[in-house]
């Protein structure tokens, strides 16, 4: 059964309807995947970062080292620093 039936416009534009969008938890900025399977058409949500994105963000020398996990939070506070700092 669909779950709604959004119109498409002139631009090739559609909006997400409301519980659409809160079964995908997404909002403005989200990004959605299309895959096509068979003769279907699948919408996901797209998480924002890849896990070796994150991976490389967290150990940019490589594999973490042995009881790496007491760094983590530190790594990722690190890399948000980074990446917001201003100038």
């Amino acid at each position: 059964m669909p779950l709604a039936h959004p119109k498409l416009t002139a631009q090739g534009q559609i909006s997400v309807p409301a519980d659409v969008r809160k079964r995908l938890g997404i909002g403005p900025g989200s990004i959605l995947e299309w895959e096509e399977k068979n003769d279907e058409v699948i919408v996901r949500r797209v998480g924002r970062h890849t896990s070796e994105e994150v991976h490389a963000a967290l150990f940019p020398d490589g594999s973490p080292a042995k009881n790496a996990h007491r760094s983590v939070k530190q790594g990722i506070t690190q890399h948000i620093r980074r990446k917001h700092a201003r100038g």
